[in-house]
């Protein structure tokens, strides 16, 4: 009675052994067959994900410069803002941090702009069917609270090491912020302002993209946001499977104990959160003011 007690029973060693064994062979069997073919379906991603990165890279530094500044102006409206922005990205080329940056940069503009293209939709679905919210948010905690490490195995047995597994697994631990942001967005807008637009007639295509949609920008722009800090976290993780950027000095600093090099390359990475994270929630803030305005 004791023994029951305090050893939890169990599936035998052997059974679970050959449990174990028949899902490898599965899963082995899975990307023997389809992977050839998935990497062909993402040969188009790898090749635009390639040229953006040397299109940074090859790109004089004046220029990104400007740009920089230009978008942190029209984002954010602040000189302060801008300046530091600016200033940060000098300091980057200063400390020859520049190429690394730009390959980081490739990748989180690319894995933001997906999660944006498939993340905003998701949760559109999500707003107008509580049967799809209540499927799709247990996922969506999946995929937030599983460790990264255990999804990369799959996608790198699949699709091998480089750069389209590392954009896959910053997609899969990014994308659920913008789509739970937009769900809510769209579902705290205000009833009266529904019944309002049925009221002159609008169709359910109006009411989402001419009324819902445009007073949900502040939540979705928030999700915006945390997607992009998502995905720098994983900047690190994804250079362990081929993913150049600033991720590459800091592990190779944590392998060789170099403290320098780990600690540039963070702040560097730092740096670029602060950026993104102070212009996105300016942005956010100036369209929550123009819905208070009610000029949306």
């Amino acid at each position: 009675m004791w023994e029951f007690l305090t050893d939890f029973p169990a599936i035998g060693r052997r059974e679970l052994a050959e449990m174990k064994k028949a899902i490898d062979e599965a899963f082995k069997g899975f990307s023997r067959t389809y992977g050839e073919g998935l990497e062909n379906f993402f040969d188009p991603l790898l090749k635009f994900l390639v040229w953006f990165e040397k299109l940074l890279i090859a790109t004089p530094w004046p220029i990104i410069l400007v740009i920089v500044g230009g978008l942190a102006w029209l984002g954010s409206r602040s000189w302060k803002i801008t300046a530091g922005a600016v200033l940060a990205f000098i300091v980057i080329g200063i400390f020859d941090m520049w190429e690394d940056t730009m390959a980081t940069l490739a990748i989180i503009s690319v894995a933001t702009f997906l999660c944006i293209l498939i993340g905003i939709p998701i949760g559109i679905l999500m707003s107008r069917s509580d049967r799809m919210q209540a499927l799709i948010t247990p996922v969506l905690d999946v995929m937030q609270t599983i460790p990264s490490f255990v999804y990369l195995i799959p996608v790198v047995m699949l699709l091998g090491i480089g750069k389209v597994p590392g954009l896959l697994a910053v997609l899969i631990y990014a994308i659920p912020p913008i789509v739970r942001l937009t769900n809510l967005g769209i579902r705290l807008v205000d009833t009266e302002v529904l019944e309002a637009a049925d009221a002159f007639g609008a169709s359910s295509r109006q009411k989402l993209f001419g009324v819902q949609v445009p007073l949900a920008l502040p939540n979705i722009f928030a999700g915006v946001n945390q997607t992009i800090m998502m995905a720098l976290s994983m900047v690190v993780i994804a250079s362990m499977i081929g993913v150049k950027g600033l991720g590459v000095p800091v592990l190779r600093a944590i392998s060789n104990q170099y403290l320098a090099l780990g600690l540039m390359n963070g702040l560097a990475i730092v740096a670029l959160a602060i950026i993104f994270d102070r212009i996105s929630q300016s942005y956010g803030k100036r369209l929550q003011a123009y819905r208070g305005q009610g000029h949306d």
